[in-house]
């Protein structure tokens, strides 16, 4: 079995006296796409920030790559190979769009970049378009793009994406998915948290549902389509 791209055994994580992730084990393998499912508040972003390095878990262990990062800042995360697409996208409104592309342009491990600059125009035309402008001049269909773009231009391994099409008209989302199917076709590992069910369920090789910071399911797309009981229950689909 080939190392997992991501290994988080055992994780607990606290808000304050909160506690809001209890004993989650999650993995992803190499260019494995995992969607994240639940109600609001269940901690499916708890987890992507815990993963991501942004909260420390209280116990637990976290892997990147076969690499124990538990301890690890973000930025060494980053550096090691993944990226997360924030939920707000946390663009930043006083760089301009190339600006906000490159300040964390980075090769990786090996020193290649598969996503420069010029490919990532290639990908969003509409960003090309918009180079010069600033960040807060972007729609928030751009803005999402530009968010996924800054990403890619980290050279990631894997992608965490938070609310990937959330507030976007249905032609954007149905932009950002086909461009979520070709990032993961070049073999990026991607988990995903978006609310739109049947999206996820035609992209993700593997889903998982997490109520109140446990795991209660995690299996493939025809197996969780075939339990209306449980995406009842869960998803309130």
């Amino acid at each position: 079995m080939s190392v997992p791209a991501i290994l988080a055994e055992n994780i607990d994580t606290h808000y304050g006296r909160s506690h809001i992730l209890r004993g989650v084990s999650f993995r992803v393998a190499p260019g494995e796409t995992v969607s994240l499912l639940g109600r609001n508040g269940m901690g499916k972003t708890t987890l992507l920030r815990t993963l991501a390095g942004l909260l420390k878990p209280t116990s637990g262990s976290i892997q990147l790559n076969g690499n124990d990062v538990t301890a690890s800042r973000a930025s060494a995360r980053s550096r090691a190979g993944l990226a997360i697409v924030p939920e707000g996208r946390g663009i930043f409104p006083n760089l301009t769009v190339t600006e906000n592309l490159t300040f964390a342009a980075r090769a990786n491990e090996r020193g290649e970049r598969p996503w420069p600059l010029e490919r990532i125009y290639s990908l969003f035309p509409r960003l090309a378009e918009r180079k010069h402008h600033w960040g807060n001049e972007l729609s928030g269909g751009e803005q999402q793009m530009l968010s996924i773009g800054r990403a890619l231009m980290t050279s990631p391994s894997i992608v965490l994406l938070d609310e990937a099409t959330e507030g976007l008209a249905p032609k954007l989302r149905e932009e950002i998915w086909a461009t979520v199917r070709q990032i993961t076709d070049s073999g990026i590992a991607a988990i995903i948290v978006d609310k739109n069910l049947n999206d996820l369920l035609a992209l993700a090789d593997r889903n998982t549902i997490m109520a109140k910071g446990e795991i209660v399911f995690d299996g493939s797309s025809a197996d969780l389509r075939a339990d209306e009981a449980l995406i009842h229950r869960h998803l309130g689909v």
